[in-house]
């Protein structure tokens, strides 16, 4: 191989290399947000760029420079240490200013999810160490943290907008629940501003297929791509008993967690479940016979929660609500065990996903139950067997780090270039 060749091929495989590319994300940690943070990371330096990633907190007083505050965020987020980190949040004092009561906090107590959040973005400061920098790429997660990024791309840089799921259905769902004054902030309301931030950006990544299609009919003048998140695999082995289901604290979980147990579990033929993750205080207050009469099923938070499946047999996912890309359920496909899923499980993927050999797909209680009790009788899969099972390979492809960072190079690539060109 020669030298042009050799740097043909090195271009090729880091096309973001000398790149300066600000990563805009929530300060949240053990979630789906956060997994897709980390495959961004990952992905970008792998693509050759230096990335400057910056958590926002959306709670007053979380100010860069208080160390102390910021003690529990960084933690619990270790694999962000490979690295300088910075971070954002708006002063305490902005909450009493007049124009935050009249104009963000008097919306919020009526339920305006979108309007809280968005205030305290513009007001947000961020670590003395950006003062002045300038970045290639901004690549922002969630529309409420555009009034950063644009003030970072410093009118230069593209933005990159990574929505994740259509937000006004969030809060609308968490707003059902919740004692707002009336007249309440309506969906409408709330999906307009969430609109008119994500007018700001150059370039809408969606992560699922879904909401891909939702935004292109509600924003048909911007542009937009569809690029499935770098999920982290799951371990394929060595293998081992355990049944397992994963679940972390959020309404969603606990009402799919609730009917397995109301629902599915009286209808098994003695098989027995381990339930991971922290949604067992929500279930032990919301449903507490039955967390009662399956208490031994629960384990509890868990530092590695992939780690579960190293030991596994089958993988649940009776998921009967939720919105935007199931993060679990794409860590359940990687680990390539047979699974046992419901429809809304695989919501945001492709026709694909439905009808993979080893993945079950049972929507009805009594079909659930049957299922489980089927794969109970059948002998484990082997680490190879897992390794090469259908829903691995489904996973390599479209959900891997890989395949993330191939497509994630191409579209920077091209909207970095843009960019220069239209500058010159």
């Amino acid at each position: 191989m020669t030298a042009s060749s050799s740097d043909r091929s090195a271009c090729a495989e880091r096309p973001l290399r000398g790149r300066r590319v600000a990563l805009i994300h929530p300060a949240w940690h053990s979630c789906g947000t956060y997994r897709v943070v980390l495959g961004q990371v990952a992905a970008y330096r792998a693509l050759g760029a230096e990335v400057f990633p910056i958590a926002i907190s959306s709670d007053p007083g979380f100010v860069p420079g208080r160390n102390w505050i910021w003690k529990a965020f960084n933690q619990a987020t270790p694999e962000l240490d490979d690295g300088p980190r910075y971070y954002g949040g708006a002063p305490l004092s902005v909450v009493f200013a007049p124009r935050f009561l009249r104009d963000v906090l008097w919306p919020y107590i009526h339920g305006d999810q979108a309007v809280v959040r968005l205030g305290m973005a513009e007001r947000t400061r961020v670590s003395p160490a950006l003062d002045g920098a300038t970045f290639d790429l901004v690549h922002c997660n969630h529309f409420f943290l555009m009034p950063i990024a644009r003030r970072l791309c410093r009118g230069t840089a593209p933005i990159l907008l990574d929505t994740h799921d259509l937000q006004a259905r969030q809060f609308a769902l968490i707003n059902e629940t919740m004692p707002w004054l009336s007249p309440r902030a309506t969906y409408e309301s709330m999906l307009a501003r969430e609109l008119e931030a994500m007018r700001g950006a150059d370039l809408l990544l969606h992560l699922n297929a879904q909401e891909a299609g939702d935004f292109r009919a509600l924003l048909p003048e911007k542009a937009h791509a569809l690029l499935y998140p770098a999920i982290p695999e799951a371990p394929t082995g060595p293998g081992g008993p355990d049944i397992v289901l994963v679940a972390s604290n959020n309404a969603a979980n606990v009402d799919s967690v609730i009917w397995f147990l109301r629902e599915v579990a009286p209808k098994t033929q003695g098989v027995a479940v381990k339930i991971v993750g922290n949604v067992d205080v929500a279930v032990r207050s919301k449903a507490p016979e039955h967390y009662a009469a399956h208490k031994d099923w629960f384990v509890g938070r868990v530092d590695h929660p992939g780690a579960v499946y190293a030991n596994a047999r089958i993988a649940l996912l009776p998921t009967i609500s939720g919105t935007g890309l199931s993060i679990k359920s794409v860590e359940a496909l990687s680990s390539g065990l047979p699974l046992i899923a419901t429809t809304q499980a695989m919501r945001g993927m492709d026709e694909e996903a439905l009808r993979l050999p080893g993945v079950v797909i049972a929507d009805s209680a009594p079909e659930f139950a049957d299922a489980l009790n089927r794969a109970a009788a059948i002998a484990p899969l082997d680490e190879s067997a897992r390794r090469v099972s259908s829903a691995r390979r489904y996973y390599e492809s479209r959900f891997s780090l890989a395949a993330y960072k191939s497509g994630l190079g191409v579209l920077t690539a091209a909207l970095i270039s843009a960019c220069v060109a239209n500058c010159d």
